[in-house]
């Protein structure tokens, strides 16, 4: 939404939000009604004027206000009630399309539960009062915002439901206060009317708490006000619901009487009839149900004894096949007992063998050492030891070579992830500033004053004459330009030769990098196929075979005697004689070209 389409009273009223305290919000936010107001109900300018409020947080910020106590602030409880009414006429209405689940899941059930936390406490307040007129004040404010939630779910049906969910809408309709009582009822009337399914949607607790004050309060007062709506409630109830007939003569079976010797020639007789017609015949109704299901369970009961004699003619083959499955199961059990002994004396005669074995085996080394002669002992033992090592040595390099691959391999791809990162967020910051920077008006740069333009031309005077020019002839200028042009020359021509040493640079480490991105995305050997070979093979003859000899002199040295690489013990990893590095890096093959 651009700036300029934006009415000014509400950037305003933003403005003056945002900078007041909490104790002047509310009377701020009063000039909503007064923006409303100025617009004809349902029009487009209307509408208009209802999205730039949403847009700018001004509703949001109103359904908080209504949790604030209004007794310590400008205007009190007044002020309350015309903020909801403004709440329910700036919801209503309101087509959201940005984010409309935001609007219609979240602020619209947060505001009739503010909405209703408001009613609660006029309510208590209206009922602690002791002046008339301040019982007045709070009974009118108490009004209005009952209105103010009847306005705001006729426009959106959806909350009814969240309505009579709520715990505070049951908190209101349980008082003894007549004013009150009469406004709840009338609220309720008004969920029933705008959406007659709403008591199948909600919990059966609810439904009950419901039901269950309205009958208390048509047998607990004899106020003819209190009585006509509550009976003209369940009347609405049962026309709407008919199985909730049912549910009022099953749960309360006084009331038919009560309604009929109590209420009888109160002022609202043609309701009170309607309603006990509806109960006297679901009565009737009760009574055949209750005939054809006392004809059920005669039918049930000669089918079950039927089965159950059935039953018993069978039971002494069940009982053969039960004893036949017991037994059965019983042996299984027992085999596989005895095969779980036969497995560990198994276990053990295997172990038992093998120890024999390792014990006959050491017997044998003994005797062989007592055979052979000293010095051919030592040579045998340090082959042995020569061969451990060596195994060890091989498996550990093969674990650390594969260790330092995979944390390199890892590390690289954080290195890049974070250029990636960083390349992103220095685009965005780069295009905050260009923005920034468009937006912000040219302002041009302050001039210098007379006094100071006369200052600077002084100090500019004093300098020449303090350091005149020299004089110089035509052939000394003559050579000086000469002697300029020949560093010119050599500064381009070292120019050139840096560029194309940087270019050759650049080139290879390219070539480096494409050869590291290969070498980490290499398959296994295992894996490895023939086209996979074809990547890392040169083209050129020389270099293979040079490479090929490179190869075969490194596997030589990793065939050595053990003897001959204690020496290698305190080298760096990896390392390999000299001659091997010169054959191995005096023909290195780097994107196709030959370094000797």
């Amino acid at each position: 939404m651009k700036a300029a389409a934006v009415d000014p009273r509400i950037l305003a009223l933003a403005a003056q939000v945002t900078e007041s305290s909490d104790q002047d919000v509310p009377m701020l936010l009063l000039k909503l009604k007064e923006i409303l107001n100025s617009v004809s109900l349902g029009s487009k300018q209307s509408q208009k004027i209802k999205q730039e409020l949403y847009y700018y947080d001004l509703i949001q910020y109103c359904v908080l206000v209504l949790r604030q106590d209004y007794s310590r602030l400008q205007g009190g409880w007044a002020t309350a009630a015309q903020l909801a009414e403004a709440v329910s006429q700036c919801c209503v209405g309101l087509e959201v399309k940005d984010n409309p689940e935001e609007f219609y899941d979240k602020l619209l059930p947060s505001a009739a539960q503010n909405l209703l936390f408001l009613g609660r406490r006029l309510q208590a307040r209206f009922i602690r009062a002791i002046k008339d007129e301040e019982k007045g004040e709070f009974l009118r404010c108490f009004r209005i915002v009952t209105d103010a939630i009847c306005w705001l779910f006729g426009g959106h049906i959806q909350l009814t439901e969240c309505v009579l969910k709520n715990d505070h809408f049951l908190q209101l309709l349980m008082t003894d206060d007549v004013e009150t009582a009469t406004a709840m009822m009338s609220m309720l009337r008004n969920i029933l009317r705008v959406n007659s399914a709403v008591l199948l949607q909600v919990d059966e607790k609810i439904l009950h708490s419901i039901l269950n004050e309205l009958v208390y309060k048509l047998s607990s007062t004899t106020n003819p006000v209190i009585g006509n709506a509550a009976t003209k409630l369940l009347l609405l109830v049962a026309e709407s619901h008919p199985h909730l007939v049912n549910l009022l003569s099953t749960r309360y079976k006084g009331l038919k009487t009560l309604l009929s010797k109590q209420w009888a020639g109160k002022g609202f007789g043609r309701d009170l009839n309607q309603i006990l017609d509806l109960l006297y015949s679901e009565s009737y109704q009760e009574g055949d149900n209750q005939r054809q299901q006392k004809a059920a369970r005669l039918i049930q009961a000669a089918w079950r004894g039927y089965q159950t004699r059935k039953r018993f003619k069978k039971l002494p083959k069940a009982v053969t096949a039960l004893q036949r499955s017991f037994r059965a199961k019983r042996e299984q059990g027992l085999q596989l007992l005895k095969r779980q002994k036969e497995e560990e004396a198994l276990k053990q005669q295997l172990q038992l063998q093998r120890q024999r074995a390792m014990r006959h085996f050491h017997e044998r080394q003994l005797t062989l050492l007592e055979i052979v002669h000293p010095r051919e002992v030592d040579r045998h033992k340090r082959e042995l030891e020569g061969k451990s090592a060596l195994t060890i040595q091989k498996l550990w390099r093969g674990y650390r070579a594969r260790r330092n691959f995979h944390q390199q391999r890892q590390s690289l791809k954080q290195y890049k992830a974070a250029v990636i990162v960083q390349r992103t967020v220095l685009k965005f910051l780069e295009k905050q500033r260009r923005k920034r920077e468009a937006l912000s008006p040219w302002k041009e740069p302050k001039g210098l004053t007379e006094e100071q333009r006369l200052a600077f031309q002084q100090k500019v005077d004093d300098y020449i004459r303090l350091h005149p020019a020299s004089q110089m002839s035509e052939e000394m200028s003559k050579e000086l330009h000469l002697q300029a042009q020949e560093k010119l020359a050599q500064y381009l021509l070292r120019n050139s030769l840096d560029r194309g040493a940087d270019q050759r640079r650049q080139a290879l480490l390219a070539q480096v990098n494409t050869d590291a991105e290969l070498l980490m995305n290499a398959p296994r050997l295992v894996e490895a196929t023939e086209k996979d070979l074809e990547v890392f093979m040169s083209r050129s003859i020389p270099i293979a075979s040079k490479a090929k000899q490179s190869h075969n002199a490194i596997l030589k040295c990793t065939h050595w005697p053990w003897w001959k690489k204690l020496e290698d013990e305190f080298v760096e990893d990896d390392a390999v004689p000299d001659d091997v590095l010169t054959a191995q890096f005096g023909t290195l093959f780097i994107g196709g070209t030959k370094s000797s």
